[in-house]
């Protein structure tokens, strides 16, 4: 025996205190294992158990060991599972071990179905309940697409559904099924594959089988992650998430809140789609207990369900709707409802009595809302219980009634399965009391004694419908109650079964029923909650396994009260609580819903789903069940809602009402509710054809974009849109306080349904810009539509003339169908009594066969109308043929509209019932004709053999006879796709290769283009159209793009879609849709050197595109092509000039103006014809095009120059008047001219030198015979503030027999362009003459290049040494190093030949590439039969970029002026030090930075006049702020009136320059007479005087764009009036100028827009607004008007503007209608350089208002000189007759009395030369009235 030692009590104590410490520490360990990587372990549980953990699986793949949840080390391992804590508590930690499941055993039995398998129990451990060792599996192909398996306990029966669609399979296995089986063995595991791809659908094997007597679970893997279905549930998405997510199924009075709760419904459907095939499965479990649907990431699928058996069906499809098909055939396909019940409906809880019901009903009627039932809830009964009426507050229910029906309108009513123990108030309840007789309530478990509950009328019992004899109580009870009260249809309510007592008013028995072993994520985890006990007893089974199944049950005894009720006909069940196949007989609404954005959105999903589950007949409480809706929320709730097949408005009780007539009959909730309604009732047909479709084949009706486009997986989230069967998408907008929502649309054409125009979006999400009373509503290419002109109501409606909408497809082509019946009777379908048609479109042949005519309607309908979306042409020769029978629609009959393609035809007479042909033949409209041949003459069969139409006699010789059609081009590569990110948009093309290359042979065909889109801001966006694959010439000229962050977002004005085929580019203003862009038009071409590009136009006013001389400022459409390549060429009819200027501003019809400018320098050419289109052709480079969307003309100006370049600010100097002739004899001549402009006072700043002054016509150097004092003259005249401008040419002479520095620097310096690959000069010849060499002049022009003309070279101005050699040229002039005094002091440079010109064709040597000369296509050009060397360069010659790089002229010819203007700016300021004045004659866009232009050599004649304002108004459009004519014109002799006049409108031009041409007489303002000398001085002095005016318009241009010559259009463009005016022009805003323009005239007729104007001279308001006005204009005068409104800077004029800025300065005040007017002046010297850039300037604005004028200081340096501009004089035009009392100005803080003014005819002069107020200080002056 061995000793024990004793303990203390202290260490006893010390013992148990560490014990329990280690205890708590074990247990502690065990329940925090979180987060740190675990082991995988095998546990020994209390049975011999070794659980086989995998050493390592996937996360996503475990299958949960603990769905009950608590787990913890100890409790799996008690389980036989493995246990792995991660970080992610989503993942379960305990899992299923491999050796745990059941094992199927080797007898496999063939059956006469398919076989049978028994499953034997492995050994585990189980936790839940009795299991089941042995199981049966049963296999059964049931057809081709339907595979069933059982599994179920093998000894004793178990619960099964009965259902009365699914009967037992008695045929054979199907002999080819699309599907393959396997059974695993050990493990056991089932596997259904997809025999055409292999793809395993639906694997068992990857988790243990579970199966006791209420817990079975079963595990499948799924082939990808795109499930759909299961409920019912709120899911917030329609795919869903496999992220461990687990959904209780289980019937239950619920609020659907957005929580993962169980609702009313019981859905064990899914559908699987197999990725991109479109191949895609569905699942069914018949099995009607309590379960749960976990999801997890394998993925796979968990079902664990509490009871019954498995009973799975899989279903195979070619398609998701295809699956829907198959599981329909098997449940019961949708019931076919009465037309009636897809009206709209009204309905709330809570209407108080039946007068507030009637004035529901009234209200909405009057305001006209189609609206075809009225539902009342509970309210209208005693107390709540069924089969009664409350006699005093509803007593006229039954007269109600009939009202309703009397107005063609249905009413339904609610009834409650529960029905009340109580007595009523007058007497039995003697429907509870012939129930008990019939014992027809469900029982306690005792069987006997009914189950009492409480539900709204207090306590209650529960009816079970799966006893015979309650179906018989329930009909008698509705027939007895419909003898009462007419009603048309029943909701059913509350069927879950809900009862407000848990269980039963005595609890529930505690036992395995009601408290099950496992419980399903349920909503409260209790069984019974807000239902009966699951132990009590129905005629199919305890409650515990048929609970899913009440509402059902319900359902197919009020379909038997229909059938009784409604002999013969079709009403309206409409149920809460649904099973599999309950859509056979009733309809479903999503519950009751709140009042919030949220649920809104939900609605779709659950929409969606329920058509899976075969509820086509579906919606959600429109506008929120609980909750009061405001009018945002139900706007756009009522909108969606006129789309949910069932169309109900309805609330709970204690909110507002919300029908839409409570809103107010003008608020903009009722206009779009009755819009959107009257949508729904125009297609009706059409959604009642798909409800018999439904019927008849099971399809959905409210579908998923994804059953329509599975292959595109962008479609597969889509739960924010849906559709009507296959073609009308709706687009809602879900979220507050927003217009604009993201909708996808899929590959298909699509068209607004409102509109009928195209949006061409394919593949694409799109923006669409949604406001408050608008839906997304789009209809798809390919499907006809039948449609009836709606009513407000169906019965109305259905009296009503039909129609066809028919939406085309790429093909032209479209197919629908019509079912007719009478609307309301039962299996008109299967007693052939209905009507079908087949309507399809092809070629342009409508047809309507009749499939089936055995119904007459009673309405005699015929269709009336046919709209036609997507018909490219005006529809001609309609005809309708019936038979033998031909009718032509007359063309009266038939409307077209262009921009949208919707064709119209009306006054049709088809009746319903009887097949006919409609054919019309689609070709375009003369004016719609894109020209295949624009080279000229061309037979039938050339034509055709390019691929193009002939039509032989067009109605006009400018017609072309041979056309593109209309799908020549290209189209989106499908594979490519369209690439979308934040603002940027991109696709490939292909050609389409049905059609013939355009010049095969000739030039290659770039096959296959790229096409980018960015949004460069709010206004402004940018398409590249070029070659992905080989690099082509893109114009290397910098343009200040703006930076597009990534993430940046802004508020377009504009949506941009591309098209598939044809390919085009559309361009839509969101504000209006107006499609301001649209390339979908015949003709895209694309080769190395042609490329064609056509755009249809909003409008006819398009303005711009130059240089070329135009008629009028608004184009002319007839079919007018104007070329666009830089040329020697004088201003004539169509014929290209000097610049290239392919933009264009757009004045579209509502008065919105957008531009479209193409970068290309190529040789081009540009239709318009009348249709309205635009083609551009262009020789070369890439399509790159910008649109500018305005909204206005002049913004349309400022964001086009906010790319190109804002501008140049000339200096002051170069506003003056400026002389200038060519043809000067010597010097003298010069002199003399001076001298006598001096003499007539008449002012003058500017003294041009033509090539008179140069030796020989040489660059840099002074004709030493007849100028060889020029520098001394130019000397003086400056001394006495003169300029002077003298002229270069670019062509320099290289056969010099004497030293030419400036050809011989130029040579050593590499500066002349080049042959390729060689050292050789490409040798042109210009004015240049031989040396040494007496000119003949009388010899012809030909003979004169060819004897004496010498050679001249052509700088390349791209180089950088040819820049650097060109500063020194000129430096050298203006600085002679070797004599000073002949130094010529030039204040500017005008730069002229630079197109550049050459007097040969080519060069001396003719020219090398003929290709290049002579393209395959020549534009439109001047002599265009001389090809493009024609007077200019060879176009295989060589320039050098800046970088190094070669390009041909070919491709930079139209950049040659622009290369020499920059580069001269720069070097006269260096060379001068002052900023200086370029004037060129070649100008691109962004020339105007540096330079301005005079509009060529023009001819001294009366319509050059006229051109010149248009000339000007271009280069506005164009960037050229500072633009002239050459006044009296260059060539031919002036004559006096011609030239007076023309001195008159010349003062108001920027750049004021008379000029002409050698061999013409003088010109100049004193070679006439001395009256002709003082009229030039007046208007001169008037434009001096005008100066500041003038410069602070040029600096607004120069800083923000604006235009100086200003169309009346720009600033009057919502008045038509002025879109056509050229006769007329403004300086800007405030001042107009109305010219005599006419040989003779002494009137002028000028519009006076629409607001106050003064006379300039007068100082009078004209008094006429918005009216043409006929003006006396004597020869001296011009018509001057100032716009009230605008204050006016000005100055005292003097002889030149030296002088004049030394004036003081005065202001007009011209006051507007308000007595008000603002104006603002800028200020600086004049002449530094970049003094805006260097803020070295004035800037101050005027503000009068309520007689007092302020002036403001915006910016003032000292630089500027404003401080010595005083203040003298103000004249305020248009003031009150009221006398002025006193002046007063504040000014440097002091008042001081203004004593000298006076009023005269409402004019206030207000003199302050006395005092020293200058402007660059502020200034208050007030005058007050007596």
């Amino acid at each position: 025996m061995g000793c024990r030692k004793k303990y203390s009590g202290l260490e006893s104590s010390l013992v148990v205190v560490c014990l329990i410490a280690f205890v708590v520490a074990v247990v502690l360990i065990a329940l925090l294992a979180t987060g740190e990587p675990g082991t995988c372990r095998s546990v020994k549980a209390e049975v011999p158990f070794a659980a086989d953990c995998p050493s390592s699986v996937p996360n996503g793949d475990r299958i949960n060991c603990f769905p009950d949840g608590g787990a913890t080390l100890k409790k799996c391992e008690e389980r036989g599972c493995c246990w792995k804590p991660i970080e992610d508590r989503n993942v379960p930690w305990c899992f299923f071990s491999k050796n745990q499941g059941y094992t199927a055993q080797n007898n496999q039995v063939k059956t006469r179905a398919g076989f049978q398998v028994h499953l034997k129990r492995m050994p585990s451990p189980f936790p839940f309940g009795n299991v089941v060792e042995n199981l049966v599996l049963t296999g059964e192909e049931q057809t081709e697409n339907r595979f069933r398996f059982k599994i179920t306990d093998s000894s004793k029966r178990r619960f099964e559904v009965d259902h009365e669609n699914i009967k037992p399979f008695t045929g054979k296995a199907v002999s080819n099924p699309n599907y393959e089986v396997s059974v695993n063995q050990n493990p056991f595991g089932i596997k259904i594959t997809r025999k055409s791809t292999k793809t395993v659908l639906f694997d068992t094997s990857v988790g243990p089988l579970q199966f006791a007597d209420q817990f079975i679970q079963i595990t499948a893997k799924l082939p990808t992650h795109n499930i759909y279905g299961l409920g019912e549930h709120v899911h917030k998405q329609y795919r869903h998430d496999t992220y461990w997510k687990t959904w209780p199924i289980f019937a239950r009075d619920a609020f659907p809140n957005g929580n993962m709760d169980n609702l009313y419904g019981h859905h064990t459907f899914f559908m699987c789609l197999e990725e991109e095939s479109g191949l895609s499965f569905g699942v069914f479990l018949l099995n009607s207990n309590a379960m749960e649907v976990e999801l997890q990431p394998t993925p796979a699928i968990t079902y664990r369900t509490i009871g019954g058996v498995l009973d799975f069906y899989i279903f195979l499809g070619s398609s998701p709707e295809h699956v829907v098909q198959e599981y329909l055939t098997l449940v019961g396909k949708p019931m076919m409802p009465a037309y009636w019940i897809l009206g709209f409906q009204l309905s709330r809880w809570g209407y108080k009595d039946l007068d507030e019901v009637l004035a529901t009903v009234e209200r909405n009627r009057k305001i006209d809302l189609p609206y075809d039932t009225q539902i009342i809830d509970i309210d209208y009964m005693e107390n709540k219980k069924d089969f009664t009426y409350d006699k005093v507050n509803f007593k006229n229910l039954p007269s109600f009634a009939d009202n309703l029906h009397d107005n063609g309108q249905k009413f339904i009513l609610i009834l409650d399965p529960a029905i009340s123990t109580e007595k009523l108030i007058n007497g039995p309840y003697e429907t509870y009391d012939r129930g008990t007789k019939m014992g027809v309530w469900i029982n306690e478990s005792d069987g006997k004694t009914p189950i009492v509950g409480e539900v709204w009328p207090g306590e209650t019992v529960f009816p079970d419908y799966t006893n015979p004899q309650c179906i018989k109580w329930w009909l008698d009870e509705c027939e007895r109650f419909y003898k009462e009260v007419k009603f048309d249809g029943i909701w059913i309510d509350m069927n879950e079964v809900s009862s407000f007592k848990q269980g039963s008013k005595k609890g529930c028995n505690s036992n395995q029923w009601n408290h099950p072993p496992f419980i399903p994520r349920i909503v409260d985890n209790v069984m019974y909650f807000k239902t009966v006990c699951m132990d009590a007893k129905q005629t199919a089974g305890i409650h515990y396994d048929v609970h899913s199944l009440y509402g059902h049950s319900m359902t197919l005894a009020t379909e038997e009260v229909i059938k009784k009720i409604f002999p013969n006909k079709r009403s309206a069940i409409l149920s809460r609580s649904t099973f599999a196949g309950s859509g056979k007989y009733t309809g479903h609404w999503l519950g009751d819903n709140g009042a919030n954005w949220n649920d809104m959105k939900w609605a779709i999903p659950g929409m969606l789903e329920f058509n899976l589950f075969g509820f086509p007949y579906i919606g959600a409480d429109i506008c929120g069940f609980f909750g009061n809706a405001d009018e945002d929320l139900c706007s756009r709730w009522m909108q969606v809602g006129a789309f949910y097949p069932f169309s109900r408005n309805h609330n709970a009780e204690g909110y507002k009402p919300q029908d839409p007539a409570f809103f107010g009959e003008t608020s903009l909730l009722v206009n779009t509710s009755r819009h959107y309604l009257n949508i729904r009732y125009t297609l009706l047909p059409y959604l009642y054809t798909l409800f018999h479709e439904a019927h008849v084949n099971g399809s959905t009706v409210v579908r998923s974009l994804l059953h329509e486009f599975p292959s595109d997986n962008q479609t597969w989230t889509v739960d924010r849109q849906f559709l009507w069967g296959p073609a009308l998408l709706i687009s809602p907008v879900l979220d507050p306080k927003t217009t604009k929502i993201q909708a996808y649309f899929p590959d298909a054409v699509w068209y607004e349904y409102e509109t009928g125009g195209s949006i061409f979006s394919q593949k694409q999400w799109v923006t669409l810009q949604l406001p408050e009373d608008k839906l997304g509503l789009h209809v798809r290419g390919g499907f006809v539509f039948p449609t009836q002109q709606p009513a407000n109501s169906t019965f109305y409606s259905r009296k009503n003339p039909m129609g066809l909408l028919i939406a085309l497809d790429e093909q032209g082509r479209a197919e629908g169908r019509l079912f007719w019946d009478d609307g309301e009777s039962r299996d008109t379908f299967e007693k052939e009594q209905y009507i079908s048609y087949r309507f399809s479109v092809a070629q342009d042949v409508l047809k309507l066969e009749v499939l089936k005519n055995g119904y007459k309607d009673p309405n005699n309908l015929q269709f009336e109308e046919i709209t036609i979306l997507g018909l490219q042409y005006l529809p001609r020769n309609v005809t309708v043929k019936k038979g033998a029978d031909e009718i032509v629609i007359p063309e009266s009959d038939i409307d077209y509209d262009k921009s949208t393609k919707v064709t119209l035809i009306k006054g049709l007479q088809l009746v319903l019932g009887e097949a006919y042909t409609v054919e019309w033949k689609s070709t375009p409209r003369d004016v719609e004709k894109i020209n295949c041949n624009p080279e000229g003459y061309i037979t039938e069969e050339a034509c055709k053999n390019r691929g193009c139409q002939w039509d032989e006699l067009p109605h006009k010789s400018e017609v072309p006879s041979c056309f593109y059609p209309y799908d020549y081009g290209y189209q989106i590569d499908s594979s490519y796709g369209i690439v979308k990110s934040q603002a940027r948009m991109s696709t490939q093309v292909k050609r389409n290769t049905k059609y013939p290359e355009r010049f095969k042979g000739q030039t290659p065909t770039i096959e296959v283009l790229k096409i980018e889109v960015t949004s460069l801001n709010q206004h402004m966006l940018n398409f590249k159209i070029f070659d992905p694959k080989e690099k082509r010439y893109e114009v290397p000229i910098p343009l200040n793009i703006p930076n597009v962050p990534a993430n940046e977002t802004f508020e377009q004005l504009y949506d941009v879609q591309l098209t598939y085929n044809p390919f085009g580019i559309m361009v839509k203003r969101k504000s209006s849709n107006a499609v301001i862009w649209n390339s979908q038009v015949g003709g895209f071409t694309f080769t190395d050197q042609f490329i064609q590009i056509s755009t249809s136009l909003p409008s006819e006013n398009i303005y711009g595109l130059g240089e070329t001389e135009h008629s009028s400022f608004k184009l002319d459409l007839n079919w007018n092509t104007w070329g666009m390549f830089a040329k020697d060429q004088p201003p004539g009819h169509q014929l290209n000039s000097y610049g290239s200027h392919p933009f264009y501003m757009c004045l579209e019809n509502d008065a919105n103006a957008h531009g479209v400018f193409l970068f290309n320098s190529n040789a081009m050419d540009v239709t318009l014809q009348e249709a309205p289109t635009l083609t551009y052709r262009i020789l070369g480079g890439i399509l790159d095009f910008y649109v500018f969307l305005g909204p206005t003309p002049e913004m349309v100006v400022q964001q086009y120059t906010e790319l190109i370049g804002r501008p140049v600010l000339p200096p002051y100097w170069s506003l003056g008047f400026q002389l200038c002739q060519y043809g000067y004899k010597n010097i003298e001549e010069v002199a003399t001219l001076y001298k006598n402009m001096k003499k007539a006072r008449i002012p003058y700043d500017v003294q041009y030198f033509d090539i008179d002054y140069m030796e020989r016509q040489l660059d840099f150097t002074i004709d030493k015979d007849d100028f060889a004092t020029m520098p001394q003259l130019v000397n003086e005249m400056k001394a006495e503030r003169m300029r002077i401008v003298i002229i270069l040419d670019p062509a320099i002479s290289g056969n010099e027999t004497v030293p030419y520095k400036a050809f011989t620097s130029g040579l050593d310096n590499d500066v002349y362009i080049k042959w390729k690959n060689s050292s050789d000069i490409v040798w042109g010849k210009v004015w240049p003459d031989f040396p040494n060499v007496t000119v003949d002049s009388s010899k012809d022009w030909d003979y004169q290049v060819k004897h004496y003309r010498s050679f001249a070279a052509f700088p390349d101005f791209f180089r950088n040494e040819t820049k650097e050699w060109w500063f020194a040229a000129i430096k050298e002039f203006y600085d002679n190093p070797d004599n000073p005094s002949a130094s010529v002091k030039f204040d500017g440079l005008w730069i002229d030949m630079n197109e550049p010109a050459s007097f040969v064709h080519g060069s001396v040597n003719d020219c090398k590439d003929e290709k290049l000369n002579n393209p395959p296509y020549m534009p439109d050009l001047e002599s265009r039969s001389m090809g493009l060397n024609h007077k200019t360069l060879c176009m295989e010659s060589e320039q050098i970029l800046p970088d190094g790089t070669s390009v041909r002229h070919y491709d930079v010819h139209n950049l040659y002026g622009w290369s020499q203007t920059q580069t001269t700016l720069d070097s006269l300021q260096k060379v001068t030090g002052e900023r200086g004045l370029v004037v060129t004659r070649s100008t691109f866009p962004t020339s105007g930075q540096w330079s301005g232009h005079w509009l060529g050599d023009n001819t001294a004649s009366w319509d050059q006049m006229h051109k010149s304002i248009i000339g000007m108004m271009e280069f506005s459009l164009f960037g050229i702020s500072y633009t002239g004519a050459d006044i009296c014109g260059f060539f031919q002799n002036t004559t006096y009136e011609l030239c007076l006049r023309w001195s008159l409108l010349g003062a108001f031009y920027p750049y004021s320059r008379n000029h002409n041409s050698i061999g013409t007489r003088p010109q100049d303002p004193t070679s006439w007479d001395e009256t002709f000398e003082n009229h030039t001085r007046n208007v001169l002095e008037t434009r001096y005087m005008l100066l500041p005016y003038l410069y602070t318009l040029l600096y607004d241009a120069h800083v923000s764009g604006s235009t100086v010559i200003r169309p009346l259009l720009h600033e009057f463009y919502a008045d038509k009036s002025t879109w056509d005016i050229d006769e007329q022009f403004l300086w800007g805003a405030a001042i107009m100028i109305t010219p005599v323009l006419k040989m003779g005239a002494t009137n002028v007729t000028g519009y006076i827009p629409n607001t106050r104007w003064y006379d300039f001279k007068t100082k009078k308001e004209i008094n006429v607004r918005g009216k043409w006005l006929e003006m006396p204009t004597p020869l001296e005068h011009i018509n001057l008007h100032v716009r009230g409104g605008y204050v006016i800077p000005w100055q005292s004029p003097a002889n030149n503007t030296y002088y004049s800025r030394k004036e003081y300065m005065g202001l007009f005040v011209a006051l507007d209608d308000n007595s008000q007017a603002e104006g603002h002046i800028f200020w600086d010297d004049g002449q530094t350089i970049d003094s805006v850039a260097k803020e070295e300037y004035f800037l101050g604005t005027f503000s009068v208002k309520q007689n007092v004028l302020t002036t403001a200081i915006k910016q003032n340096h000292i630089k500027s000189t404003a401080s010595e501009l005083k203040l003298a004089v103000v004249e305020v035009w248009g003031i009150e007759n009221t006398p002025i009392a006193s002046v007063t100005a504040h000014y440097n803080g002091t008042d001081h009395q203004i004593n000298d003014f006076s009023v005269t005819e409402q004019t206030l002069i207000i003199q302050m030369v006395k005092n020293d107020f200058y402007i660059d200080q502020p200034l208050r002056i007030t005058w007050k009235t007596t």
